[in-house]
């Protein structure tokens, strides 16, 4: 078992309380129900709600299934000691297990040249537990765009999202391209503020007839590709827009396409915008650690499966990682994080972070405390870069 320190220099004013929270509820799974919160509340659910929600969302909403075949893909395991890891933030000394314990890591994966090096799970859940990824799912649905280009199902991204779905004609998406949902410069007005109970993203119905009337009324600011602006509504655009296009649902496409013949270990589920409707196309996959860390592989492999049968066309994954007009950090529902980095993000701390240059895959369950705050995401990336240097070439 080799064994890694990264070296930093320690400073005597360095206060951990800067990162004190109180410690993140270990839950027997069979005493979830005894915590599960209110479905409508989600976003400001206590401690306990989400860690038992999260790992449940099948319990409290509406979902369908997501069937994995009889032969995973291997992930055999070449252990790597990763105890003494440290590394500074904000003038702190940061130990991985002081990163697990400020971020509610419910489990952390890391995966080099397709081996585990290092795997661990917190607050009662097993390699078998499912997680709700949150906006992880966005990039799983832009892989499925892909996949649909490849099948045929769609032309171009640069076709009008209207043409696909017609209740949004004579709406500001008369002018708004798939290409422009992808990457979150549709010129459409919306508030993404997560902690605002008034914003746009608290207030909207999500079922499916809701989201096409309320954004049906939305005006347009600014012209289309030209304004990054997050908006989770419409990535379930992009998830009606595809069930228009292949006559499916997504949740069948995806165990088709992806999900049996790559090798998903565990069978996942998609929350579903209303009983027996569409799946939700940016929030709502539940998933074991172990088949995020095979995402983020089929993701590095460019979508071709493990016999090599390609699944995506033979540049989307370049084309999603390349930079965009509106955000050079934002692709095709990926976020890019530099030097070739990209990565599935979610709130709450979920991540697939994959490096095609080191040939690695991190992926993260977690409940953090706020769903989106600067200080998080930039300890999360800090983190990411330690692991990465630990384990060099």
């Amino acid at each position: 078992m080799r064994h890694f320190l990264i070296t930093v220099s320690y400073l005597m004013a360095a206060c951990w309380a800067a990162f004190a929270l109180a410690d993140a509820p270990v839950i027997d799974p069979a005493e979830d129900h005894k915590y599960f919160g209110p479905i409508e509340e989600i976003l400001f659910w206590t401690p306990e709600q989400k860690v038992s929600g999260f790992r449940n969302i099948n319990r409290l909403y509406w979902t369908r299934g997501i069937w994995a075949g009889d032969n995973p893909f291997p992930l055999p395991y070449d252990r790597v000691d990763l105890s003494e890891l440290q590394f500074e933030f904000e003038d702190t000394v940061v130990t991985i297990d002081d990163y697990v314990k400020r971020h509610n890591v419910a489990g952390l994966l890391v995966i080099k040249d397709g081996k585990i090096v290092y795997e661990r799970y917190e607050l009662g859940n097993t390699p078998e537990s499912l997680w709700l990824s949150w906006s992880v799912a966005k990039s799983v649905t832009s892989m499925l765009v892909g996949a649909a280009i490849r099948d045929g199902y769609i032309e171009s991204i640069d076709e009008k999202v209207s043409d696909y779905l017609p209740r949004l004609k004579n709406s500001s998406y008369d002018r708004t391209s798939i290409r422009n949902l992808l990457q979150m410069a549709s010129g459409v007005e919306w508030n993404e503020d997560y902690v605002d109970r008034k914003a746009d993203i608290n207030t909207m119905q999500w079922d499916t007839l809701s989201v096409y009337a309320y954004l049906k009324q939305k005006r347009r600011v600014a012209d289309p590709g030209e304004t990054f602006n997050y908006n989770t509504a419409e990535t379930n655009l992009v998830g009606t827009l595809l069930r228009a296009a292949i006559g499916n649902n997504l949740s069948t496409y995806l165990s088709e396409k992806i999900w049996r013949p790559f090798g998903m270990e565990f069978n996942g589920n998609w929350q579903l915008s209303e009983k027996g409707g569409g799946e939700f196309g940016g929030s709502s996959l539940s998933a074991s650690l172990r088949d995020y860390g095979r995402i983020g592989l089929f993701a590095l492999r460019n979508g071709r499966l493990g016999d090599g049968t390609q699944v995506l066309p033979d540049n989307w994954m370049a084309d999603s990682t390349a930079p965009s007009k509106g955000r050079a950090a934002y692709g095709y529902l990926w976020w890019l994080r530099g030097e070739g980095v990209y990565a599935a993000s979610g709130i709450f701390g979920q991540a697939i972070h994959i490096d095609p240059v080191h040939k690695l895959v991190i992926a993260q369950h977690s409940a953090r405390d706020a769903a989106s705050q600067a200080g998080d995401w930039a300890l999360q990336r800090e983190f990411f870069r330690a692991v990465t240097a630990a384990l060099g070439d």
